[in-house]
């Protein structure tokens, strides 16, 4: 994957997600995948914080747009790697986060390791 490809795929994905447009943000995704996030775990979408369809993917982050209706997330860099990409971007309540993403033939996302740093209680 080149810069280039990385970039423009990164500044749809954010831009999807800024529009809140759920089809377009499910367009990124395969149909199968593994996609492992801590917030999967706080939203309450699976204990294990491991989703593996796009359906149960789909009702995750429909859930995440309507528990943050101001959620407008920020590029900060694009890591372009062999079928993959890390986006490391500005989230929800400000946090930082990077997510790993793995890409099939069609580039469409099928593995996902999404990080977030809170911030530390009292500060």
């Amino acid at each position: 994957m080149t810069q280039e490809q990385a970039t423009a795929f990164a500044r749809d994905w954010v831009d999807s997600w800024n529009a809140h447009d759920l089809e377009r943000i499910m367009a990124h995704y395969a149909e199968e995948l593994d996609f492992s996030s801590p917030l999967i775990q706080q939203l309450g979408a699976d204990a294990s914080g491991v989703l593996r369809t796009k359906t149960a993917l789909r009702a995750y982050f429909a859930t995440g747009l309507a528990r943050y209706p101001d959620l407008q997330f920020e590029l900060r860099q694009v890591l372009p790697g062999v079928q993959s990409v890390v986006l490391y971007y500005r989230s929800i309540n400000d946090w930082p986060a990077a997510e790993y993403m793995e890409l099939d033939a069609q580039a469409r996302v099928r593995r996902v390791r999404a990080h977030y740093a809170a911030p530390a209680a009292g500060g």
